[in-house]
């Protein structure tokens, strides 16, 4: 069984331990939060003074629970006179329905407990704990129980409430029962959520009490989501499971930033539950033949925060994306610079990437004019502010030396960009995905220049600059004794030479040679990149490869996602399968939710993928991998008003209907069978 139990809804979250109650703890948040902040950071639930033990867990929906407890220790289970269900829902308010169950044939007389009480923690200071600056009252009222925290203008509060009499003191609330023999008590607690102003110079919250949804409302959502995605239908019940399992998740993380408007996919529980640019982008890359809905809200908002100014603190420059955005006490008094953040080097062309993609799938030109400002300054920015040596590269270097990030890359811990020996480069780092990504914008701007935005001048410029990149790059990263190209260059123009799965984006972005294709996709298939169930971060044998080693040698499905259609890109169709098979059976060791990532043992050496201890579940850009994969599968890519279908899959896998394929052709069903592949086809590479 489960040692934690999750609920969300959007950025709202509860953890609780398998009986329902939640106590604070120093490593993991486990609590009720919203907008970053803890609400909740104790919940405990007694009768008598006991804690209680559990039967049963149902994870019924993303949003709702329910655990049936009994009184005593696990022996006595069979011999339990009372019995308690606690069914809980999350939408925007928690909500719990208690019920006491007396199972015997005499009336009983008892006290049921519940200890409340919060710390009103910042997400940040999870594991880092220090002591509060401003200050936490619990004020009890006659029919609730409020607990409260100010910080100058920066004020949090939780409000409980009961619709049974209960009695509310400073630590909780109780309730005197006498329940007749055979029958019940029942009782809804609540507790509502307020956010009110905040003291950062570039947070301005209104006073918003979130708006509750009921537990059927939000199935009527989640019906609707999943009726207006495609269908799907396999011979891979393990595939089936885990594409349902996908929109399910990507339904559970789509939540409404405090600026309001559509849904936006936050990057995952429990982290990071806000608005990241590059993860919501290459999310939305993946998911957009599926949920398109998802797509034109992002770049819409990624678009209004867009850097205008340079701001050290904040990392922003003109034009840039931002990274990351949070909405807790740290960042509303600059103890972090995430109002927003914008330490990334990486979202700023997937921006553009982005916006061409979706024009090709739904055809919207409206809105690729409407951001033809914030897209010619995201292509300016690759060259002016990117460009930190003047030698034609992206490079990044934290401008915040206090708490910016040291990697601005998807690979952003500490040690994830080194030498083949180990060592650590000096900054800035120019890693070798980023200049794919460079070139993808700059072809895809092109694009967009001539077809939207009426500028051939612009296009020819673009597509010039765009060819010049590619044959600087391949003259610059290509490792010649090892036949790949190097992680990053140094300082010094020199090769950063680990090999790693970084290239695999690369063949995505269409930057690799052609007649060096073929080496890059024997190594990323080869034994010390891929381990039979996925891609590595890095290649066993390299001096800092660690099998649970957070970049440096785990498996991220959503890494192998773009590896595969990249391998498909150019060709190598038995390739691209042969990593979506292997992701889509590790999918079957996690209930079909992929997690952000997972261990890089040798499949030969474990009988399923070994968890990584601290990894997000549900996270954005896993729940899309098994999306991108269909789509790679399936062969899915929009040419004019057209879809065109070229299914390759593997011989295992049987028959793949996909049905109802949404986009600017309207609906189209596709339909694939597995068979032996194993030569190469001519790519089809994007115009």
């Amino acid at each position: 069984m489960k040692p934690l139990v999750s609920i969300l809804d959007g950025n709202t979250f509860v953890v609780s331990d398998n009986r329902g109650d939640i106590d604070p703890s120093p490593t993991f948040p486990t609590g009720l939060f919203s907008f970053d902040t803890r609400f909740l950071s104790k919940w405990e639930l007694t009768v008598d003074g006991n804690r209680l033990n559990v039967l049963s867990v149902d994870d019924l929906q993303y949003f709702e629970s329910q655990f049936f407890l009994v009184p005593g220790e696990p022996t006595h289970y069979v011999d339990a006179k009372l019995s308690i269900i606690r069914h809980r829902t999350i939408g925007g308010s928690f909500v719990e329905e208690l019920t006491v169950l007396n199972h015997q044939d005499q009336a009983v007389e008892l006290t049921v407990r519940i200890n409340a009480a919060s710390d009103f923690a910042d997400l940040f200071e999870i594991k880092d704990v220090r002591e509060k600056v401003g200050g936490t009252t619990v004020l009890v009222e006659q029919d609730r129980l409020r607990l409260c925290y100010q910080r100058e203008t920066f004020r949090r509060e939780a409000v409980i409430t009961s619709t049974a009499p209960a009695e509310f003191d400073h630590d909780g609330l109780t309730f005197a029962l006498r329940i007749g023999a055979h029958q019940q008590w029942q009782t809804r607690l609540r507790v509502e959520t307020l956010v009110e102003g905040a003291g950062g110079r570039d947070i301005r919250l209104s006073i918003q009490r979130h708006r509750s949804r009921s537990p059927q409302e939000l199935r009527q959502d989640l019906d609707a989501w999943l009726d207006r995605a495609p269908k799907l239908t396999s011979d891979s019940e393990a595939l089936t499971e885990t594409y349902r399992r996908s929109l399910v998740d990507l339904a559970a993380l789509r939540y409404t930033p405090l600026v309001a408007g559509p849904p936006l996919p936050a990057a995952g529980l429990p982290w990071f539950m806000t608005m990241f640019g590059r993860d919501s982008l290459i999310t939305c890359l993946q998911s957009l033949p599926f949920t398109p809905e998802l797509t034109g809200p992002t770049l819409r908002y990624l678009a209004l925060s867009q850097g205008v100014s340079l701001d050290d603190f904040r990392e922003r420059e003109p034009g840039k994306m931002l990274h990351e955005i949070r909405y807790g006490e740290s960042t509303a008094f600059e103890e972090q610079p995430h109002s927003p953040y914008y330490g990334s080097a990486d979202s700023t062309p997937l921006f553009v990437i982005l916006l061409d993609e979706y024009e090709r799938w739904t055809g919207d030109t409206e809105l690729v004019e409407t951001l033809e400002h914030e897209a010619r300054a995201a292509l300016n920015w690759i060259d002016r502010y990117g460009d930190l040596m003047g030698n034609g590269y992206i490079w990044f270097e934290r401008r915040n030396l206090r708490n910016g990030l040291e990697n601005q890359c998807w690979k952003d811990s500490w040690d994830a960009i080194s030498y083949s020996d180990g060592r650590l480069p000096a900054y800035p780092r120019a890693t070798c995905e980023l200049q794919g990504y460079a070139y993808d914008a700059k072809m895809r701007g092109a694009r967009l220049a001539r077809l939207c935005w009426r500028d051939p001048v612009y296009a020819d410029q673009l597509e010039r600059e765009a060819a010049e990149l590619k044959q600087r790059f391949n003259r610059d990263f290509w490792v010649s004794d090892g036949e790949y190209y190097a992680l990053a260059l140094d300082t010094e123009g020199g090769q950063v030479d680990a090999l790693s799965s970084n290239m695999g984006h690369l063949l995505w972005s269409g930057i690799v040679d052609e007649d060096r294709a073929g080496k890059v996709a024997e190594h990323l298939v080869g034994p010390r990149l891929f381990s039979g169930w996925g891609v590595r971060t890095l290649a066993e044998g390299e001096g800092r490869y660690n099998p649970i080693g957070y970049h440096v040698g785990t498996v991220w499905p959503f890494d192998n996602s773009l590896i595969a259609w990249g391998l498909r890109r150019y060709g190598f169709r038995h390739e691209a399968g042969q990593i979506a098979e292997a992701m889509i059976d590790a999918g079957r060791y996690f209930d079909g939710r992929l997690p952000e990532a997972f261990a890089g043992y040798d499949r030969a050496l474990t009988k399923y993928p070994v968890q990584y201890p601290t990894a997000c579940s549900p996270q954005a850009w896993s729940t899309g991998t098994p999306m991108l994969l269909i789509r790679t599968l399936l062969g899915l890519d929009p040419h004019g008003e057209h879809l065109v279908v070229d299914p390759a899959l593997p011989a295992g896998m049987g028959r793949m209907e996909l049905l109802d394929i949404p986009g600017r052709w309207g609906l189209i069903d596709a339909f694939g069978r597995g068979r032996a592949e194993h030569s190469r086809t001519p790519p089809r590479l994007m115009e």
